[in-house]
């Protein structure tokens, strides 16, 4: 972009912008002439991705503002009224709004509320931060046409974001999205309300207890097993982590109700966008746990638990027999999970013979493994749970089969069909319902999660990621999947690829033989996988929502053996195969890098 470019941009912006806080960031920037940042301010405009709206909050078109915040929720109240003629015309269009406790999310959930209740669409705003999963379930008690949860996940404090969902309570995919973007990117004017006018009127609604009392209802309807949760409960003691975010209240509730003991880590219980205690509140990095497993240490803990402050996701930890704490893995967690809903299920007689399970196609095959054992199919989908949760509405549309379960090695589950998201509070009170089953059974959870591993084999999985923002990263990170493409991978870790999967383009192929090519049935995506000799898989896939791009590993070394001396052999063996991967990818950012 050239300085005058730039500068035509940041003046439309300052004579849009209403909010005083990200206007006055532009205008210093002009008056500085800090060309370089305000180039990085408004090289793109901020569109959906595959979490929706989300970027570092700030003043500029590829920062997240009010300004976008309007543009957007116009956009998207247009694109609502569109695809709903004759209940826009009845005037019974609705709409649900949640936030988390990120630093303007509160701003931006009443902006959004206020300019759909100025278009007709009835808004129903909670009066305070409530979990993402919430927001999907209201939407279907409340049988909405729309609903908007302002977040960014686990993404770092200077992030906010804005996912939009459908009627059906899950995330827009296609058409919906791309529709949405054609809408938002015709706004020229933007409609609003005052929020007082908007309450006076009847189209804005405030909600709070009448939904949070079902929802922690259907969350605890999901356990199998009352009576032993009865027995054990007073006997298992939890330390939970809510990260300063959304979840204190519902996982606390929940699992108070069960009669567990939890004791929440008391520095990170409160509502904090600023999360003052973590370097990033990601329930996948073991910095964000350090505080509960400390705690739980000297608590001597069963089990520390933490969700991400929207409360989606769910990460845990467990004492080993020395009493010290191992993280478990979104994939680990997720594989136990799965078990114990088709054991419990089973056991109960309420496995259908059509039963189904979604997995994204960067999550571990351990999960594929258990689900044979079980008869129970196993569907993947792209990155993302939307693309879960449309699998499942699919499915049951179609009435071919019973969603049983969906996981995604980013520490996402859902075994509810009430919510058409993932579920960090209801992972919650099912993950402590099973850490109780199998104590009953004398094995602690580690202790099974290894015998697991001895049944069906060893599996491990990495993720590489390196961040490369501005305009600069997204071509450097368009060049390195451009030649991976083009010249593919001849091999990782010292075994052959044997297949190549390229979801952008729909084929699969073998490397010696590329000419045949056997075609995909997904939705293009932006990923490339690489299948190698001995069953490991490699995925390289730029992320949709953060400027970084991120490989994937997944190993399955077999366990030779019951022994516990055989099982550390496949670990040892995974592990060099692991590591030996990780380097020569590591070389291939690098070198991107120069």
């Amino acid at each position: 972009m050239t300085k005058d470019e730039i500068l035509k941009k940041a003046n439309e912006y300052i004579a849009e912008e209403k909010d005083v806080r990200f206007r006055a960031e532009v205008e210093d920037l002009v008056k500085k002439e800090d060309y370089k940042e305000l180039e990085d301010r408004f090289y793109q405009t901020l569109e959906f991705g595959t979490g929706g709206l989300r970027g570092i909050m700030g003043g500029g078109t590829n920062r997240m503002n009010t300004l976008e915040i309007n543009r957007a929720t116009q956009g998207l109240a247009n694109y609502v009224i569109k695809a709903n003629p004759e209940k826009a015309k009845a005037g019974t269009l609705s709409a649900v709004i949640a936030y988390d406790s990120r630093n303007n999310s509160d701003v931006f959930a009443e902006a959004t509320a206020c300019i759909f209740a100025a278009n007709g669409i009835k808004a129903y705003l909670f009066t305070g931060l409530r979990p993402t999963p919430e927001l999907s379930f209201a939407i279907r008690q409340l049988k909405a046409d729309t609903g908007v949860v302002v977040t960014a996940s686990h993404n770092p404090r200077e992030y906010n974001g804005y996912k939009a969902y459908w009627s059906d309570g899950a995330q827009v995919i296609e058409p919906h999205d791309t529709g949405i973007i054609e809408e938002v990117n015709k706004v020229t004017d933007v409609k609003t309300i005052s929020k007082e006018d908007a309450i006076k009127a009847g189209t804005l609604v405030l909600i709070d207890k009448e939904i949070d009392e079902k929802y922690w209802e259907m969350c605890k309807a999901q356990l199998f097993r009352p009576a032993l949760i009865k027995e054990y409960a007073k006997n298992v003691s939890i330390v939970y982590t809510p990260l300063h975010g959304t979840g204190a209240m519902h996982v606390e509730k929940v699992l108070g109700d069960l009669g567990l003991s939890v004791t929440t880590v008391p520095e990170q219980r409160n509502p904090d966008g600023n999360f003052p205690t973590v370097p990033k509140p990601n329930p996948e990095e073991k910095a964000a746990l350090t505080m509960a497993v400390e705690l739980g240490k000297k608590e001597k803990a069963d089990c520390v638990m933490a969700t991400d402050p929207d409360s989606d996701r769910f990460g845990t930890a467990f004492p080993d027999k020395d009493g010290n704490f191992v993280l478990l893995s979104g994939n680990q967690m997720g594989a136990l999970l799965m078990e114990y809903v088709l054991l419990s299920r089973k056991e109960q007689n309420n496995l259908p013979a059509d039963s189904f399970v979604v997995r994204s196609i960067v999550t571990s095959p351990f999960g594929d493994e258990i689900c044979k054992k079980y008869g129970v199919k196993m569907i993947e989908c792209l990155t993302g749970f939307k693309w879960i949760a449309a699998v499942e509405a699919q499915i049951e549309a179609a009435k071919t089969g019973t969603y049983v379960f969906g996981l995604e090695e980013s520490y996402g589950y859902k075994v509810e069909t009430e919510v058409m998201d993932k579920d960090g509070v209801s992972a919650a009170a099912l993950c402590a319902e099973m850490t109780m089953y199998w104590r009953s059974q004398g094995q602690s959870l580690l202790e099974h999660l290894d015998n697991l591993y001895k049944e069906y084999g060893y599996f491990e999985d990495r993720a590489i990621s390196k961040n490369f923002p501005g305009m600069e990263g997204v071509s450097v990170m368009k060049g390195i999947m451009a030649k991976l493409r083009a010249e593919g991978l001849k091999s990782l870790g010292g075994k052959k690829v044997i297949q190549i999967r390229d979801i952008q383009t729909s084929v699969s192929y073998d490397p010696a033989n590329p000419s045949a090519k056997t075609s995909i049935d997904l939705p293009k995506s932006n990923v490339l996988q690489f299948f190698l000799e001995g069953g490991t898989i490699v995925s390289a896939r730029p992320s949709g929502t953060e400027p970084k791009i991120k490989f994937y590993i997944n190993t399955k070394t077999p366990v030779e053996g019951t022994c516990d001396k055989c099982l550390a052999k496949a670990k040892e063996e995974a592990g060099k195969l692991c590591d030996s991967i990780t380097a020569e990818i590591n070389a291939i950012l690098d070198d991107a890098s120069k």
